[in-house]
């Protein structure tokens, strides 16, 4: 078996393939259908409509318990780590592990409840995806550094680092903009006033 799929490793694998192939399926669908314009849809956008909703929903559900399981997982491993070589508060592991799993949460909420149909509900979903997904990693950059080097390269906790500080970039912008308008609609047209906006956001959401 390849060594990155021994023991728990598969599910970090899983998480990413099912969440890009959700993505990307979800989308294609709702470009064929002409329910989305090609060019930069928020991924909201392309689980709205049926069929494509449908699809969006399921995947991005499982998407959320293999994220679950994921956080779960390095939780328990830092857990491990701590107790053979102390090296931070088994608190700070677990408020990233709270973090993340709320983030997974708001996934789920993002999943079952439309952006046109129920949007306070989707947008508060979002919210808690992003923002608690961004500290997840944050905290877990941290972490890294503080075991570091028994547990970690230098050069594992600087990527971790970095792959963090883009996301904080990206997400308060984004916040910003989508604050600022009101998703009514999927289709927009080039002259419309807050069109600036929302390109700006679907950039960051991607």
């Amino acid at each position: 078996m390849l060594c990155f799929l021994k023991g728990m490793a598969f599910v970090p694998f899983l998480l990413v393939t099912w969440s890009s192939a959700a993505f990307i399926i979800s989308y294609v669908i709702a470009v064929l259908f002409g329910h989305v314009n090609p060019f930069l849809p928020y991924i909201s956008d392309t689980g709205t409509t049926p069929p494509e909703s449908g699809i969006f929903g399921f995947m991005i559900n499982f998407s959320a318990f293999l994220g679950a399981a994921t956080m779960y997982t390095r939780y328990k491993i830092v857990e491990k780590q701590n107790q053979t070589s102390y090296f931070s508060s088994p608190i700070f592991n677990l408020v990233s592990l709270v973090l993340g799993l709320v983030g997974c949460i708001g996934m789920g909420i993002v999943a079952n409840f439309q952006e046109l149909t129920v949007p306070v509900v989707h947008d508060g979903g979002a919210l808690l995806a992003f923002v608690c997904g961004v500290m997840y990693t944050l905290l877990q950059s941290i972490i890294s550094y503080k075991s570091c080097p028994q547990w970690n390269r230098p050069s594992t906790c600087h990527i971790r680092m970095a792959i963090s500080a883009v996301s904080c970039a990206a997400v308060i912008p984004m916040i910003a903009c989508a604050s600022l308008i009101s998703i009514t609609k999927l289709e927009w047209n080039p002259n419309e006033k807050n069109v600036t906006l929302r390109i700006s956001t679907e950039i960051n959401d991607f």
